[in-house]
């Protein structure tokens, strides 16, 4: 990437697919009665959300490009931190919803982290820098709820 402006127009998109998946799983596994891992989902929408929210208030006061979906540049055909749509299945499990969170937030991690190291504008370094801290904070968070899982606790209630 080569201006600020691409990478808010990249993390915006990345934000908001995110969010919006979460969300959408989030809603199949309320629906189907799968409250814990509806709840678990609903809570990574909204990280994405605010996530969403800082990159927005960023881009505030650039212009930023106009792109189309071929136009962003992802390591795979969709935004790196689209959660996998088969985790819409409502017979899924808590392990296997913290597994697609958990892939989801460490390919996030590894795009921003891929950013900051190719990038040679010092602006997008520090913002690549702090996504990829917020971004790490998630692995790392969900990293927990996995080994609380596999301990037999309960995941911590949302905030």
């Amino acid at each position: 990437m080569t201006s600020v402006e691409e990478f808010l127009a990249h993390t915006i998109q990345l934000e908001t697919e995110a969010a919006l998946r979460f969300g959408q799983l989030a809603d199949a596994m309320t629906t189907a009665g799968n409250k814990e891992v509806g709840r678990l989902f609903r809570r990574l929408a909204d990280y994405s959300l605010l996530h969403l929210g800082d990159a927005k208030a960023r881009a505030g006061f650039r212009t930023l490009p106009t792109m189309t979906s071929s136009d962003y540049q992802w390591p795979d055909i969709e935004s790196p931190e689209a959660a996998a749509i088969w985790a819409a299945d409502p017979s899924i499990g808590i392990e296997e919803a913290l597994k697609v969170a958990l892939d989801a937030e460490t390919a996030g991690l590894e795009f921003y982290a891929d950013v900051l190291a190719a990038t040679d504008n010092p602006e997008i370094k520090v913002l690549a820098k702090e996504f990829v801290q917020e971004e790490g904070e998630h692995v790392t968070e969900l990293k927990r709820w996995i080994q609380l899982h596999a301990s037999g606790a309960k995941l911590p209630p949302a905030s």
